[in-house]
């Protein structure tokens, strides 16, 4: 593989909620060296920032004029990327909470909020490199990366996923909204290498995906 000093490496891997993305990402994070970044946790962050100033996540003015007066930080912790949001580092336990998950679609669905998170996105990754994973990172984020990839599973197989990690929420709901939202809509971009992991072991993925990315540095 090419030294990463010469310029950062980008590894975009992109999917719907509970394909197993953050998990194939944080293990292609550990294999490569890189940091594992979960850019659903900024809007994840946000969303409970919102919540935690009284604000209804519906009401976009609102929303807004928070969005302009707050501070993101973006961190690292053996070898993740951390999240603070007006000052207050984030838990896992925050970031997954009910109400959390009720209002995160909604708040990502502004072009507002994903315009000034995707900028905060690459600002992380331009000193480093870094696997991130989303739902726009290679066809908004970083669409000249040479490594893309879109992890995908059925419903089935996500909504169990999703029971098992004691998630409550509709998938279908989540797959609508991110899927017809006028920004940064879920897709699938043309250069992505597509895996389904409904049949597949999370190291049968993760050994596709760093397959793909040894054999483009060769």
């Amino acid at each position: 593989m090419k030294s990463m000093s010469q310029s950062p490496l980008i590894v975009a891997i992109d999917g719907p909620a509970a394909s197993g993305k953050s998990t194939v990402a944080r293990k292609v994070a550990a294999a490569l060296g890189l940091v594992f970044v979960n850019s659903g946790a900024m809007y994840r962050a946000f969303t409970w920032w919102v919540l935690e100033n009284g604000i209804d996540p519906g009401d976009t003015a609102a929303v807004l004029g928070l969005l302009k007066s707050t501070g993101f930080e973006c961190g690292e912790e053996d070898g993740t990327g951390t999240i603070a949001v007006g000052g207050v580092r984030m838990t896992r336990n925050e970031l997954a909470a009910s109400a959390v998950n009720a209002g995160v679609s909604l708040i990502a669905a502004i072009p507002e909020v994903r315009e000034r998170l995707v900028a905060e996105q690459r600002r992380y990754a331009s000193s480093r490199g870094v696997v991130m994973e989303g739902r726009d990172i290679g066809s908004v984020v970083f669409p000249d990366t040479t490594h893309k990839f879109y992890i995908d599973a059925s419903p089935e197989v996500r909504e169990a996923r999703r029971r098992a990690e004691g998630i409550v929420d509709s998938i279908a709901q989540r797959d609508r909204i991110d899927s017809s939202r006028k920004a940064s809509p879920l897709v699938i971009p043309d250069d992505a290498m597509v895996i389904d992991s409904s049949e597949l072991g999370i190291d049968e993925v993760v050994g596709s995906v760093l397959e793909r990315i040894r054999s483009s540095a060769e």
